[in-house]
């Protein structure tokens, strides 16, 4: 069995995948630090292969919080991790930053932007799971430059 995570958008959504197919998918509220605990205290006893996640952009602490607990569960089960950016699961919508800015993405490159936008963060699992469209690159996506003082 395979797992598909975004965390990084608003609430988690959470996909399991037999034969890369969508067998069964769930969606919590609540921050992520609740929510991923949640899901892998259920799946305890399932046989996981390989999780597939969302590196970013989206929340600061999402993103930080996604990467070092999968990376802690892939190390002590031996699961393979592999992730993609987050436009992957809003079909290249823009995505809320800070303030009135947005992260956008431009064919290959993704920038912050002030832009008017609403109904951004609706994530949508893949019906079907191409592997290949995830990298084994799972460093974080941080895009915010760093603050001046």
């Amino acid at each position: 069995m395979d797992i598909v995570i975004c965390s990084t958008l608003g609430n988690t959504k959470v996909g399991l995948y037999d034969s890369d197919t969508l067998i069964s998918e769930l969606e919590l509220e609540g921050k992520v630090s609740d929510t991923l605990p949640s899901i892998f205290g259920k799946l305890n006893n399932e046989n996981i292969n390989n999780i597939y996640f969302a590196k970013g952009p989206g929340s600061f602490m999402a993103i930080k919080l996604t990467y070092v607990f999968l990376k802690t569960i892939s190390i002590i089960k031996k699961i393979n991790l592999f992730a993609v950016d987050s436009f992957y699961f809003n079909q290249n919508s823009p995505i809320k930053a800070i303030g009135n800015s947005y992260f956008v993405k431009d064919e290959n490159e993704i920038k912050l932007q002030v832009i008017e936008c609403s109904d951004t963060n609706n994530i949508e699992l893949p019906q079907k799971l191409i592997k290949s469209d995830f990298s084994n690159d799972i460093s974080p996506l941080y895009i915010i430059p760093a603050v001046g003082i």
